[in-house]
């Protein structure tokens, strides 16, 4: 849903977050981050800038960094 909701776009972690819970999804902002994170690693989605709100650290927007993944299901010497 994440992967979706970016799109060809960029979404802030609060929307994210407000997009996953008006559609009936029940995730802690932790959890948010957790998820966030893994497809950050992943390197399926990457910052694309920080917002500024206040006093508190700035807001990731994110945005795809690849659209398309593949997979080698089978290992082989090179891949060891």
């Amino acid at each position: 849903m994440i992967i979706d909701l970016i799109g060809e776009g960029k979404k802030s972690t609060k929307e994210i977050h407000e997009h996953l819970n008006k559609s009936g999804e029940e995730l802690t902002r932790s959890g948010l981050y957790y998820h966030l994170s893994e497809l950050k690693n992943a390197q399926i989605i990457e910052v694309a800038q920080y917002l500024e709100e206040g006093g508190g650290a700035p807001e990731k927007v994110w945005k795809l960094k690849t659209k398309k993944i593949t997979i080698d299901l089978l290992e082989t010497k090179d891949n060891i």
